[in-house]
């Protein structure tokens, strides 16, 4: 371990999905702007070895890193068959990531997400091969001590000043109980001034009586300290700011100094919060906290406190809406397509607008034409299975026949050739093997070398690849060049099969994999239209300071589309 690297504990209470991670990220922008090099490690306390076959309802988005993890549960150990040993690709993780990453512009590798899959198979399976021969396996040391190699490791293989570790969840689940108790034996075993525990939690507030109550966070931080971990520091969810009698009740209550207790109102744009902590001198706090002096460095746009204002206040001025109508499956919770959410704002708001993204959540009975009428362009979402596709489908055929602008995302994409093949090729029926598969026109099907996979996690074609663009396309507009690397996330792709006839009525390949056998991307041959479907994600490299250019073309057809609209309208 590189003995100057602190280490910053985020825990969680009163209820989960109050805004951790986004309180992660803050914290490691802090670090940023006082020129620490620093990184995020995210536990989730789930079974699963990755998010990857969790229903984006439960769990919300996937997000993708560009480089893909063998990751071997049986390392270190003396047992003849460790050259037989399994691996499991990680490139699908947890959404906070996509946080992380838009905050502090730095690429994570797939280890820092933590499971508690990971830990219990790497345990039992070391076991079985021998590791701990004589020796009764227990939570505490053995997963414990495994937590606490994997965050030391991290730290030293990266030289980090600071890593930020966000524990999901909320203090006093079960599952999260072995991680916590890591925590507590790295803060023991560490020297001074080395740790920090920051906890996240909720100030409820009473519309009865008109008051916030502070009871449900005394709770919170005594359930954290029954676990033996005294917090550092108490960050305070809520609607308005913290009021100063409830920031002076969790002060005594929590043994925590009343300039520790940190105010986290709601705000129009989270990148607001770096910020705000700065104007309550949280970021002067953790550093004397953790003896730490900043450093003398050249601040890129991407760390300097200054240009992070200037960007931040982009983001917040009064702007023309841009209405984008995103049909798709997975809009019973907000989290299920937040990258996608945050391109299309990132796009918007450095094109001088502001995105109103209109979530349509598809069924058999809603009425496509009556929910896209007054959008200004449609982006069809991933996803996957049977449900609601037809409708999807009925929303690429919309997009093509009234000409609005279109971008497809994946699923999106593939749905869209679906729709194109039915409609100008006259194939009635076509359709995914995914989804059909018995139809007499599989025009999207599934990847060669994916037809004699049978296990599901990891095993999608995933991670960061080169992608080779046609020159004169849509796609080659908005790059301008010709090879660039996005990330993919999939087991079906468009069959180029019928391709040659899809060509003759107007529809272009605009790019391929290195190879040359896998689409990658189709566009509608019109110059008046903009219509593009990208099997790769390209949100997942966007950023607030950065977007991504395939989302700013997108965007810049859907305002001179609106123009359009506005202008027949006055007419």
């Amino acid at each position: 371990m590189p003995p100057d690297c602190k280490f910053v504990f985020v825990t969680g209470g009163v209820m989960s999905g109050i805004g951790k991670g986004v309180v992660t990220a803050s914290l490691g922008k802090l670090f940023q702007f006082r020129g620490f090099k620093v990184s995020v490690v995210k536990i989730d306390p789930y079974l699963n070895v990755d998010p990857g076959t969790l229903n984006p309802i439960e769990h919300g988005e996937c997000f993708i890193t560009e480089e893909v993890w063998d990751f071997k549960p049986v390392i270190e150990t003396d047992s003849k068959f460790e050259s037989d040993e399994k691996s499991y690709r990680i490139s699908e993780i947890d959404q906070d990531f996509g946080t992380y990453c838009r905050f502090l512009g730095i690429e994570m590798h797939p280890s820092h997400n933590i499971t508690s899959g990971q830990i219990y198979l790497s345990t039992i399976l070391r076991e079985r091969r021998g590791k701990f021969l004589g020796r009764t396996v227990q939570i505490i040391p053995h997963c414990t001590n495994m937590i606490k190699e994997r965050l030391l490791s991290i730290a030293k293989e990266e030289d980090l000043d600071v890593l930020l570790i966000e524990c999901g969840g909320t203090v006093g689940d079960l599952e999260s109980g072995i991680f916590l108790e890591a925590f507590r034996q790295l803060k023991l075993e560490l020297p001074k001034r080395h740790t920090i525990c920051v906890h996240v939690t909720l100030v409820l507030y009473s519309e009865a009586i008109g008051q916030q109550k502070s009871k449900p966070s005394q709770h919170s931080v005594k359930m954290l300290q029954s676990a033996g971990i005294q917090p550092d520091v108490l960050v305070c969810r809520s609607k308005k700011a913290l009021a100063e009698d409830i920031r002076n009740k969790l002060s005594m209550f929590s043994s925590i100094p009343k300039e520790a207790v940190i105010s986290n109102p709601d705000l129009e744009s989270v990148y607001e919060l770096p910020i705000l902590f700065e104007q309550q001198k949280l970021g002067d706090l953790v550093c004397e906290m953790l003896d730490l002096k900043a450093k003398l460095v050249s601040f890129s746009k991407v760390n300097n406190y200054s240009e992070w204002l200037v960007m931040v206040n982009m983001f917040k001025i009064d702007k023309p809406v841009i209405r984008i109508g995103m049909p798709g499956k997975y809009f019973n919770i907000s989290d299920s397509y937040i990258s996608i959410n945050d391109a299309l704002t990132h796009a918007a708001a450095h094109q001088g607008y502001k995105a109103e993204l209109k979530m349509i959540n598809i069924s058999e009975e809603i009425d496509i034409e009556e929910q896209l009428h007054d959008c200004d362009g449609i982006l069809l979402t991933p996803g996957f299975g049977v449900r609601a596709v037809e409708g999807m489908i009925k929303c690429a055929q919309y997009a093509m026949e009234n000409r609005v602008p279109f971008l497809g995302i994946c699923f999106g994409a593939q749905l869209f050739y679906v729709s194109f093949c039915r409609k100008y090729l006259g194939l009635e029926g076509a359709n995914s093997t995914e989804i059909d598969p018995d139809t007499p026109f599989p025009v999207v099907d599934m990847l060669e070398e994916q037809k004699n996979i049978t296990e599901k996690g990891g095993t999608m074609r995933l991670g960061g690849q080169k992608i080779i663009i046609q020159k004169g396309t849509k796609l080659h507009a908005a790059y301008e060049k010709t090879e660039i690397m996005e990330r993919f996330r999939h087991r079906y792709h468009i069959n180029s099969n019928y391709m040659e006839d899809a060509e003759k009525k107007g529809l272009i390949v605009s790019s391929r994999d290195e190879t040359g056998q896998i689409i990658n991307s189709i566009e509608l041959d019109r110059e008046d239209h903009w219509m593009v479907g990208t099997q790769f994600h390209p949100e997942f490299k966007s950023r607030p300071y950065k977007p991504s250019k395939c989302y700013m073309a997108f965007i810049k057809a859907c305002i001179e589309n609106r123009y359009l609209l506005r202008k027949s309208t006055d007419i």
